[in-house]
């Protein structure tokens, strides 16, 4: 009976993470649309999908600050931020005309998502022992990667009006809201006592060696993760267009395929082989192999659909598998008492990263061309491999000291 319910409560946690999380990229993947309507220039399309970056980092950081994760119950927090941004991306399709709109709800979409992603991660470490939370994780992640993917395959699956994409995301992120009020509930791993604020605790972590090098493996991690997902459309259909190739629907669905399902593939294969063969070697292995995709991308840009495919699948399951498992040594080794705002600091920061580098690839791509511009996420897989190995060697993944405030 036990071991049912918690099945059932991990399936259902990663099916409202699929659900709330729809709303992410649901601008993203109308950009081209959005541009021809309203006029806008490749450097302003970037903030659709920047703002809702900076959004989450300043709900993160508010969440963080406050300890909302860990002082009121996460399934009515998830709920409750789900609907929030699934109303404004409702919103955005309902009434918004130009950038002037569309970038404050896309911020206030990021701000809400900060209670939809970490909140998921202390739901589904309370459904999850040690012994497997790899692989939970690596199922609550790859959850994350096909909502995040979903808008790309609403979009490919006809020409959809860019309205009617948005709207659909929106009625996702909604029916997500509504599951996560009605059956989600915290499992038997959940610290239950009363917590004291203490903010304090998203900075005394670093302390630790465990949460320290988790964090900076996860930040290399993020350096990469968010601006292939942001720009890999681009790279795709830049490199069709160099070949002479005709530019068409297929191309979103390339981009759902690459993300979304070999995205899943590669987080359960990631939570495996946390399991199985440890957190840090599984860490490593799969940033060794997305930095050396990063560094293949210019011999692939302008490859035959037969090669870029499998190149774009095995970088699409690498990118992702290892985000799961900076979670995991994160949930291990933080206070108990303050798991929910360590993993929030954690996306927080790691969020900001991704503002960067979301900016710097088309500006990059603007100079040396869409062929070489990925070149610039490399350096990110190389420092944390270099963390997670250190880690590795140290020994290092055990519960510190309780934080004592």
């Amino acid at each position: 009976m036990i071991e049912s319910s918690t099945n059932q409560q991990r399936a259902l946690i990663a099916m409202v993470q699929v659900l709330g999380l729809s709303v992410w990229f649901s601008a993203t993947a109308v950009v081209p649309s959005l541009r021809t309507e309203w006029g806008i220039e490749p450097t302003a399309a970037v903030w659709l999908t920047a703002s809702v970056q900076i959004g989450f980092v300043v709900g993160a950081v508010t969440s963080t600050a406050l300890n909302l994760a860990d002082r009121f119950p996460p399934q009515y927090l998830l709920a409750a931020s789900s609907f929030g941004a699934a109303s404004c991306t409702a919103a955005l399709a309902a009434v918004s005309g130009g950038l002037a709109t569309a970038i404050p709800l896309r911020f206030l979409t990021g701000v809400l998502l900060a209670g939809v992603y970490p909140v998921g991660m202390k739901l589904m470490a309370s459904w999850s022992p040690s012994s497997d939370r790899g692989r939970a994780f690596g199922v609550l992640i790859g959850a994350l990667t096909l909502g995040s993917a979903l808008p790309h395959l609403i979009n490919g699956l006809g020409p959809l009006p860019w309205r009617a994409v948005m709207a659909t995301a929106a009625i996702l992120g909604l029916a997500g809201a509504l599951v996560a009020a009605l059956v989600l509930v915290p499992g038997p791993h959940l610290d239950t006592r009363p917590v004291t604020p203490h903010p304090r605790y998203a900075i005394a972590m670093f302390r630790d060696r465990g949460p320290r090098l988790a964090n900076i493996g996860y930040f290399g991690h993020m350096w990469e993760l968010y601006a292939l997902w942001t720009w890999l459309s681009a790279f795709i259909v830049a490199g069709r267009e160099q070949r002479g190739s005709t530019v068409t629907a297929a191309n979103s669905i390339i981009t759902f395929t690459s993300i979304g399902l070999a995205g899943f593939v590669g987080c359960l294969l990631g939570g495996w082989a946390a399991d199985r063969l440890g957190r840090p070697p599984a860490a490593a292995a799969a940033l060794v192999v997305s930095g050396l995709c990063c560094l293949l991308s210019p011999l692939m840009f302008t490859a035959p659909l037969g090669v870029l495919l499998p190149f774009l699948l095995v970088w699409g399951a690498a990118v992702i598998a290892d985000s799961g498992v900076f979670s995991t040594v994160l949930s291990e080794t933080a206070d108990r008492r303050y798991v929910g705002t360590a993993l929030t600091a954690q996306t927080a920061i790691g969020f900001l990263l991704t503002v960067v580098t979301i900016q710097f690839v088309p500006l990059a791509a603007s100079h040396i061309g869409w062929q070489y511009a990925f070149l610039l996420l490399a350096p990110g897989p190389v420092v944390g491999a270099a963390a997670m190995t250190v880690l590795h060697v140290s020994g290092t993944v055990t519960r510190p000291q309780r934080f004592a405030g």
